[in-house]
């Protein structure tokens, strides 16, 4: 039978088969919100009615600014399966980069989470395709006076519309999600999801040497929905009936750590950043777990003591994950072979360190700087290429993905071996990678460029034991100016957001260029290899 790949089939499924499995969410207001997939499948139903009576039509982009909770997920299915794209974005970025991209996608709606109501009322007016606002709250959080137009109350608008709603057969090729990579060169790129790929790409999250996700799995993704879809969670416990636990804005130590225990979680997901703040508490306070027995690490490399320490001193397996929005986004995954058992602890603790095997439908190869494949000897690097049935072909609006052959260049630089475990060597492209998340430097070489002091920029990450990366800024100062370190940092302030400000600046008389008058990065990371940031 010829039966569509559809996001409405999971949810479907999902009612029939796992309808009283619980859904549980800490909500903005404090407290836990609970009801189950039978629950969350009516409240999709009126939210596709609900924009159905807004005039919504298929293929209109309905943007989400909201953290992991009940009232995201019902969004994130009804949207989708009424045939219009869900449209999240990162709240992370500059209100200038948040309004450039709600601007590029055409988005017609907005809905929001009340943290983020400031933020909405001052980019409410650069926001001309968008004619309606949703503030995810019920009527007693609703604000006098937002200065918001045309603002809904979420509670009263789905209330107000039926849970009797016929999911559509649509084409599975249509488009289901957009997400938009950091714009780490230029303006952010969008990247459409079709049914088909987010279905497919949920049997490969679920897999049993991927997340081994089943019913019996209790799963909590600290990883954001606004986060290449929370790395396909909210799909693939869909499909399988896992219990699911949404953490909300509460991502501390002690919230997480204390919702992990009272709802039993089994299974979580996110960046190496967040783990240590949990580590720490749990460390500081004495505290295990009871109930935990993996976890998903991805967005950044995971360190190897992460590793150790999860696994030796608290007995949960990790998983070390590697993807790009572009990738679904999930490609690989590090599980060691079973004849990796004879290596003792810090033998598979080396193959978990690096970026994994590829899933199921994506494939793998490197190559040389003409094109040519290289050896999967574990040895030899080259750029990383991908391809496979939740890869892009091309960005949103037809921009050029520079696909070659193809295969989608990941930009990573990257050693395979036989057994098709990636290791990644270094990056092509001169971003910083801080908390999971990517800051592009040539924006910031911009900015510091403008300042009338500054005669040369580059700015390139240096190691950081929190975050990963932090960017630390090179600068050549023009004949005669005395500026700072302070007042050069200070000038970045309202330009970018906030975490995306270098943490230091060194001063030096000249920068490395090549023949063609580039920056030479490579030797500027050479010698700050060892550059101690500010505290």
């Amino acid at each position: 039978m010829q039966w569509p790949l559809l996001v409405s089939s999971l949810l479907r499924h999902a009612e029939l088969n796992f309808g009283d499995r619980e859904i549980v969410s800490r909500r903005l207001e404090g407290d836990l919100h609970r009801y189950d997939y039978r629950g969350l499948a009516a409240r999709a139903r009126r939210v596709a009615n609900a924009l159905r009576g807004l005039g919504v039509a298929a293929g209109e982009r309905i943007a989400t600014l909201a953290w992991n909770g009940h009232r995201h997920l019902e969004l994130y299915y009804g949207i989708s399966g009424m045939g219009a794209v869900v449209h999240t974005i990162n709240p992370r970025l500059h209100p200038e980069q948040l309004s450039w991209i709600a601007n590029h996608a055409g988005d017609r709606l907005l809905c929001f989470d009340a943290t983020f109501l400031p933020l909405v009322a001052a980019i409410a007016p650069q926001l001309p395709s968008v004619r309606g606002y949703v503030l995810l709250a019920g009527r007693d959080h609703m604000p006098a006076d937002s200065g918001i137009p045309n603002l809904h109350c979420y509670e009263d608008w789905i209330d107000a519309a039926s849970d009797r709603y016929e999911w559509p057969m649509l084409d599975e090729h249509a488009a289901c999600g957009l997400c938009y990579t950091s714009g780490t060169t230029g303006h952010p790129k969008g990247v459409l999801y079709s049914h088909r790929a987010m279905v497919l790409h949920a049997y490969g999250v679920a897999l049993p040497d991927t997340m081994c996700l089943s019913e019996s799995d209790t799963v909590l993704p600290v990883v954001p929905m606004f986060h290449a879809n929370a790395w396909g969670l909210p799909y693939a416990c869909c499909m399988v009936g896992a219990k699911l636990v949404l953490p909300g804005p509460h991502l501390d130590g002690k919230s997480l750590h204390d919702l992990f225990e009272s709802e039993q979680v089994t299974m979580s997901a996110g960046v190496p950043t967040v783990w240590q703040g949990l580590l720490a508490y749990m460390e500081q306070h004495g505290l295990r777990f009871s109930s935990m027995r993996r976890t998903v690490i991805g967005g950044s490399a995971c360190p190897a003591a992460m590793i150790r320490r999860f696994e030796e001193r608290y007995g949960v397996e990790v998983l070390h994950g590697w993807g790009m929005t572009e990738t679904g986004p999930l490609a690989t995954i590090s599980r060691p072979k079973p004849r990796h058992r004879d290596l003792g602890f810090d033998g598979r603790l080396a193959v978990k360190a690096r970026q994994g095997r590829p899933v199921f439908g994506v494939e793998l190869k490197t190559v040389d700087e003409n094109g040519r494949e290289l050896p999967r000897d574990g040895k030899t690097s080259g750029e990383l290429m991908i391809r496979g049935s939740w890869v892009t072909a091309r960005y949103f609006r037809g921009e050029d993905s520079n696909q070659r052959d193809g295969w989608f260049p990941t930009g990573d630089v990257s050693t395979l071996d036989g057994d098709g475990y990636v290791q990644i060597t270094d990056r092509s492209k001169d971003v910083i990678k801080s908390g999971g998340e990517w800051i592009g430097s040539i924006d910031l070489e911009n900015i510091a460029m403008g300042h009338p002091a500054v005669a040369m920029a580059a700015c390139i990450g240096v190691k950081h034991p929190k975050w990963d990366e932090r960017p630390l800024l090179v600068v050549v100062r023009k004949p005669g100016a005395a500026i700072g370190r302070d007042e050069l940092l200070g000038y970045f302030v309202g330009k970018v957001a906030k975490w995306w400000i270098p943490d230091d600046v060194a001063f030096v008389d000249s920068i490395p260029l090549g023949a063609t008058g580039k920056m030479q990065k490579h030797k500027l990371r050479e010698q700050f290899a060892d550059h101690r940031l500010p505290g």
